[in-house]
């Protein structure tokens, strides 16, 4: 699993705050693994980064996955009508990230959390809130587009749409829970299960 500045162990580096210098350090990281076939999967934020990355090892004549995973976020060529929030007042922006439902209560309550977190939570909504699609051939590989059923922020129409993004196959899987459903244990266990049938396909491909 990839991990970003700002999270984790890189947690005093400073977050992207834009897709394309995001997918330029990731493209310089995973050229080294690149000796043997891979899948991306990539959820909300991170489906745009797999998808871009994928775009862009093309672009560079290297080795591309093997199969595409998105979950949570609508194509990409679609019309982005969504009000910008990554400079949003601190109070309003705590209301949006409420609403949203992905930022645990306990942490929005938490004066010295909110401190630590704000920053690269404003970095993650000017990286999805500034992203400017460019068209570009559709990917070759397959395409698998996972949603959440009760998902106010994507529709299922609005990840159908992935379909024009490859001349592969494409499929869509609707899974229980809202925006967040990875944190429903229910989903988590289709997704997964999911997961390892596409891959157990993948490694049964003749070389």
């Amino acid at each position: 699993m990839a991990q970003l500045p700002g999270r984790g162990t890189r947690l005093r580096e400073q977050p992207f705050t834009s897709l394309d210098a995001l997918v330029e350090a990731a493209t310089e990281a995973i050229t080294p693994l690149l000796d043997k076939p891979f899948a991306l999967f990539g959820h909300s934020m991170g489906a745009m980064i797999s998808f871009e990355l994928s775009r862009r090892l093309r672009e560079l004549g290297r080795l591309q996955p093997e199969h595409l995973f998105i979950s949570g976020r609508r194509a990409p060529q679609l019309p982005n009508d969504d009000p910008i929030s990554y400079n949003l007042p601190e109070a309003e922006l705590r209301q949006e990230l409420l609403r949203l439902n992905g930022t645990p209560k306990e942490v929005l309550e938490h004066p010295e959390l909110m401190e630590l977190m704000l920053p690269l939570l404003r970095a993650d909504f000017s990286v999805v809130e500034t992203y400017v699609y460019r068209p570009g051939v559709p990917l070759d590989c397959p395409l698998t587009a996972f949603g959440g059923l009760r998902d106010s922020e994507v529709s299922r129409e609005q990840l159908e749409a992935w379909s024009e993004q490859t001349t592969g196959e494409f499929a869509l899987r609707m899974l229980p829970g809202d925006h967040f459903f990875l944190n429903d244990a229910q989903a988590q266990t289709l997704l997964l299960s999911a997961l390892a049938r596409e891959l157990h396909q993948l490694l049964k491909r003749p070389t």
